[in-house]
C-alpha cells in the first residue's frame, strides 16, 4: 500500500527542478535507513512529500524551495512509527494523545481499538477511526480480532465476527487486523479464527499476532502459515531469536508496565540483519508518555541496551512501515512522505523539530500544529451496567460442610511486574462460613463483575497481588473490561465498587470505607477527555494512592488490568470463573 499524492505529475516537476518546491531542510546530518550512512544533505519537500535529497552539493539549488529551514547540524532521521498500541490504555482520546506524542517524534501509530471495542462494538472502531483523522500525525487502525479474547470463557459487551471485520476494512485508514490473541484458535485451524483472518487477507490487510511464552517450535510455524506475521509479546532473550528464526517480526515493547527490550536486544544485538524487529509501545499512560517519553524513549532503550543507534532508528522507522506493508513510509527519501525528524544525536534522541507530511508540527518539546476537539456522543455514554450488589456480597463463602478449612485454587503471581499468574490449590481457614484470609497478608479477595447486563461475576483468592490493606478497582480490566477488584476486607471492595458505578468507570481504591484515589475515566470506562497535563497529573496522584496501600511497582495502575486477561498464561479469572488459559476451560475455585 501507498499513501498517494495529491498530484503525482507536480511531484515530478519538483523533483527534476522544474518547479519550486515547497520547503528545503538544509544543514543537516541526514541518516539514510537504507544504507546506514549519514552525510550532510538538503532534503527537498512537496506537497507532503520527499522530492530529492541533494548529497552532493547540499548548499546549493536552495533557491528552488520557497521556504528553507536550517537544520542547525541536527541530525535528520524519519518520524517515528508505533507498531503496536492501544490508545486508550494512555487513558487519553485519539486527539488528546496525538498532542502528547508528536513533540516526541512519534508521526504514525498502529492502535488496535480493541478495548473500547469490548465495550461498544463496531461503532467504537468507527468512533477511533473518526477521531484520529485530520491530525498532524497518522494514525491506521488495526480491526479487533478477538472480540472476546476467549468466546465461551468470558463476556464482553460485543462480537466482531468475519461479517464484522468484512465491513471495518472499508474505513479508509484501516490496515491490518489486530493482535489475533486466541493463539490456539490460529494453530488448531478453529473455524472462527480461520474465518476472521480470511476476511482480512480477502480485503488486503496485513496480520498482527499475539503469540507470549510458548516454547514449542511447531507452534510458531503454524501461527506464521495461519496469518498473523508478527508479535509483539516476546518477552523473554530465547523467544526473540527463536520468532525472528522462524521469519515472525518480533514488536519490542517498551510499555508503562512490560518492558522488554532489554531481555530481547541481548539475544539479538548481534545478529547481522535486524530486518524483521520493530519497536512499540502496546501500553504506554500519559504521564509516562509526557515526562519520560513514547517511541523515542524505546529507541533510547534499545541504543542503552547495545544496539547501534542508526540501526535503532531504522527498527523504529523502515522496519515497521515494511511490516504494515506500507511502502512510502519510514524513510526520508524520494516518493516517501515527508515525516520527518531533527534530533541533537543518535543515542539521547532529543527532539528538536518534528515535520508531519512536510509541515512543522511541533519543536522543542511543543506542539506548534493546531489540533481541534472534535467531540463524539459515545465520549458520555455511561456504561456501567453491573449488578446491584451489597456489602454481604463481598464475603466469599465456603463450601457447606467445609469444616474449618477449605481448599481453594488461588490465582497466583509470580512477579511483581509481570502478569504471568498460576492456579495453586491451597488450604485456606474459614471463619463463620466465610473464606478467612485476615491471616495471611499475601493473600488478596478478586472480584470480577461483567458491566454488560449479564448479572455475571466471579469471585475467588490472588496470591501476591501486593495490596497489604484496602481495595484496588478498575474497568480498565484487559481485554473484556469488566469491573475487577482485588481487596484485603468487604468495607474497601465495596466502597471500591460503588465509587466506580457512580462515576461511570475508570480506576478507584479504598480504605474501608474511604475513597482515598479515584481517576474518572468516563469513556467507556477506558479513557477521560482530560488534556494531557491534566491527565497525567491525575494519573500520578492514582499512582501514590496505590503505592500507599501497598503496591510496590513504579507504576501500580495496571497491575490489576491483566488479572482477567484469558490469553496469557497460565491462570486467569473472567466474570465467569478461573480460566485454565492453555485448556481453555473453566476449573473451580473450590477444588473436589
Amino acid at each position: 500500500m501507498k499513501i498517494q499524492p495529491a498530484d503525482k505529475r507536480e511531484l515530478l516537476k519538483a523533483a527534476m527542478g522544474k518547479i519550486p518546491c515547497d520547503l528545503a531542510v538544509t544543514n543537516v546530518r541526514y541518516v539514510n535507513v537504507f544504507t546506514g550512512e549519514v552525510y550532510p544533505a538538503t532534503v527537498f519537500v512537496h506537497q507532503g512529500f520527499v522530492v530529492h535529497v541533494e548529497d552532493q552539493y547540499p548548499a546549493k539549488e536552495l533557491s528552488l524551495a520557497k521556504q528553507v529551514i536550517d537544520g542547525e547540524n541536527h541530525f535528520l532521521i524519519p518520524g517515528f512509527i508505533d507498531a503496536h498500541i492501544h490508545i486508550e490504555s494512555s487513558m487519553m482520546t485519539p486527539r488528546n494523545f496525538a498532542r502528547a506524542v508528536i513533540p516526541r517524534g512519534t508521526t504514525t501509530v498502529v492502535t488496535d481499538p480493541h478495548e473500547i471495542t469490548n465495550v461498544f462494538g463496531e461503532e467504537a472502531v468507527h468512533y477511533m477511526h473518526d477521531a484520529g483523522l485530520d491530525l498532524p500525525m497518522r494514525q491506521f487502525i488495526d480491526i479487533p480480532s478477538c472480540v472476546p479474547a476467549v468466546p465461551g470463557l468470558e463476556n464482553a459487551g460485543a462480537v466482531i465476527d468475519a461479517a464484522a471485520v468484512d465491513r471495518l476494512a472499508k474505513l479508509p485508514n484501516v490496515i491490518g487486523l489486530a493482535e489475533v490473541m486466541d493463539f490456539i484458535g490460529v494453530v488448531e485451524g478453529d473455524d472462527r479464527m480461520v474465518d476472521i483472518i480470511e476476511a482480512a487477507e480477502k480485503n488486503g490487510l496485513y496480520i498482527q499476532g499475539h503469540m507470549p511464552g510458548v516454547e514449542n517450535r511447531r507452534m510458531f510455524s503454524a501461527y506464521l502459515i495461519g496469518g498473523p506475521i508478527c508479535c509483539h509479546e516476546t518477552r523473554d532473550t530465547w523467544e526473540a531469536v527463536a520468532k525472528l528464526r522462524t521469519g515472525i517480526h518480533v514488536d519490542a515493547r517498551e510499555s508503562s508496565i512490560t518492558k522488554n527490550i532489554a531481555d530481547i536486544m541481548a539475544g539479538v544485538r548481534d545478529h547481522t540483519f535486524h530486518d524483521h524487529l520493530c519497536f512499540c509501545t502496546d501500553d504506554r499512560e500519559s504521564d509516562d508518555i509526557l515526562y519520560v517519553g513514547h517511541m523515542d524513549e524505546v529507541v533510547r532503550q534499545a541504543v542503552k541496551n547495545g544496539m547501534d543507534g542508526i540501526n535503532a532508528v531504522k527498527c523504529a522507522t523502515l522496519n515497521t512501515a515494511r511490516e504494515i506493508h506500507m511502502d512510502n513510509l519510514g524513510a526520508v527519501a524520494p516518493g516517501y512522505t515527508a515525516d520527518m525528524l531533527l534530533v541533537d544525536n543518535l543515542s539521547d534522541f532529543n527532539v528538536k523539530s518534528v515535520f508531519y507530511m512536510g509541515q512543522l508540527v511541533a519543536k522543542d518539546g511543543k506542539l506548534v500544529a493546531d489540533i481541534q476537539d472534535k467531540p463524539a456522543e459515545i465520549e458520555s455514554r455511561y456504561s456501567m451496567n453491573v449488578p446491584n450488589l451489597t456489602l454481604e456480597a463481598f464475603r466469599l463463602k465456603a463450601p457447606e460442610g467445609c469444616g474449618d478449612k477449605v481448599k481453594v485454587n488461588v490465582l497466583t503471581y509470580y512477579s511483581e511486574e509481570l502478569a504471568i499468574t498460576r492456579a495453586v490449590t491451597e488450604e485456606i481457614p474459614v471463619k463463620n462460613g466465610f473464606v478467612d484470609i485476615s491471616s495471611d497478608p499475601g493473600l488478596c479477595y478478586a472480584m470480577i463483575i461483567n458491566r454488560y447486563g449479564t448479572g455475571g461475576r466471579a469471585f475467588g483468592l490472588v496470591r501476591n497481588f501486593g495490596l497489604k490493606k484496602g481495595a484496588d478497582g478498575s474497568t480498565v480490566s484487559h481485554d473484556c473490561h469488566n469491573l475487577c477488584i482485588v481487596f484485603k476486607d468487604a468495607e474497601s471492595g465495596y466502597a471500591v465498587y460503588k465509587a466506580l458505578v457512580e462515576c461511570g468507570g475508570g480506576m478507584a481504591c479504598a480504605d474501608g470505607n474511604e475513597i482515598t484515589g479515584l481517576l474518572r475515566l468516563q469513556v467507556g470506562g477506558l479513557m477521560s477527555t482530560l488534556r494531557p497535563e491534566q491527565m497525567a497529573e491525575q494519573s500520578d496522584a492514582m499512582k501514590k494512592a496505590l503505592n500507599a496501600l501497598g503496591l510496590p511497582q513504579k507504576n501500580p495502575l495496571l497491575r490489576i488490568a491483566t488479572m482477567a486477561l484469558p490469553v496469557i498464561p497460565e491462570a486467569k479469572f473472567s466474570d465467569l470463573g478461573l480460566v485454565d488459559v492453555m485448556a481453555k476451560k473453566l476449573i473451580p475455585i473450590f477444588p473436589q
